[in-house]
């Protein structure tokens, strides 16, 4: 009685188990809100590259990064700085020779001479300015109004007379211009939203945006624009006309994302990081990370790396969890029907041998 109560517990056990695994994996590929994984907040963030650091970040790795570092033609003044940062903070103190050698790169780049009609031309326009020539002139960079109407008319005279359309500083704009209705799309704030796309429009003058991102932005704003109709568009309303906000939404999440990456980090910092976002992903939780850390990411990100740096702003989802308990229970319940009817059918052979 006691036997067969406890093989039905058993079986009713292999059963709920393969259910509760069989519905959680279906949600998770059903449900792309459903995932494997979730975002970590920023105390998570904070106290996982910390550990990350306190393994990883061994006076040996911070000397080759920075030697490495050094050996870039041209020199990135901000991640030198920031990984320098990062030695301080974990009190590792730079071999001599290392820090030698930095002195004698900072001397090369940093002679006034040799750069002072680079820096004017810098200061007055960011399309002649690149990220290291803005560093060594301590220049200006600004998220200045770039005219959205008129990036919007260029491309339009372009479409019309045949000429190259800049889509990307195109679908900036159409950011920028339609960003109280994107906002509304994707919560947020409109101010956030042209911020962000502000700062792409000032990263692609200035040859920044990585071709994975450029390709992500030029095919978003296909599916979000009719290309056709916009020689016509002079104002918001009239782009209201030629914008799907809908289709647009993952756009604008991008630009608030960079926003928000901007606020938390400053303006050339945020440039900077733009090198590691391939797509909207990756731009959202750079953005938790930088929200969570400051300006102190740029340093986490250059010692523990793009891949291993996004890492550490995810964790294991609650659906994970479920399905792995749900697959634990499945193995337990398996191994114990399968270990009883195993003794059953020993028993009876004992039974047929004896008799």
């Amino acid at each position: 009685m006691l036997r067969s109560g406890s093989r039905a517990t058993l079986h009713l056990l292999l059963v709920a188990s393969l259910a509760l695994t069989v519905w959680t994996g279906a949600e998770i590929a059903r449900d792309p809100l459903v995932r494997p994984f979730a975002e970590r907040g920023a105390a998570e963030i904070i106290a996982a590259t910390d550990r990350m650091l306190a393994a990883e970040a061994t006076p040996q790795v911070i000397a080759a990064r920075l030697t490495s570092l050094l050996a870039e033609d041209p020199r990135n003044w901000l991640a030198i700085e920031a990984v320098e940062g990062v030695a301080a903070e974990r009190g590792i103190a730079l071999p001599p020779a290392l820090l030698a050698q930095r002195a004698a790169a900072w001397d090369a780049d940093s002679g006034f001479w040799a750069n002072a009609g680079d820096c004017a031309t810098c200061i007055w326009d960011a399309a002649t300015c690149n990220l290291q020539l803005a560093l060594m002139c301590q220049a200006p960079v600004a998220l200045t109004p770039l005219g959205d109407i008129a990036g919007i008319s260029r491309a339009g005279v372009a479409s019309i007379t045949g000429g190259e359309v800049d889509e990307i500083d195109l679908a900036l704009s159409v950011v920028g211009l339609s960003a109280t209705a994107l906002v509304i799309a994707t919560g947020g704030s409109s101010a956030v939203v042209k911020v962000g796309a502000g700062l792409g429009k000032l990263a692609r003058r200035m040859g920044l945006l990585s071709p994975a991102l450029t390709r992500v932005i030029t095919t978003q704003l296909r599916a979000g624009v009719d290309l056709a109709a916009l020689p016509a568009v002079r104002s918001a309303d009239d782009l209201a006309a030629v914008v799907r906000v809908d289709a647009l939404a993952p756009l604008g999440a991008l630009a608030t994302d960079l926003g928000r990456l901007r606020d938390a980090t400053g303006t050339t910092e945020a440039l900077h990081l733009l090198r590691y976002v391939d797509d909207g992903a990756e731009a959202r939780r750079l953005a938790n990370a930088a929200e969570a850390l400051g300006p102190r990411v740029v340093g986490r990100i250059e010692v523990l790396g793009k891949s291993r740096f996004l890492r550490a702003t995810l964790r294991w989802s609650d659906a994970l969890w479920q399905m792995f308990a749900g697959l634990a229970g499945l193995l337990g319940a398996a191994v114990g029907v399968l270990g009883g009817a195993a003794q059953s059918l020993g028993l009876r052979l004992l039974r047929r041998l004896a008799g």
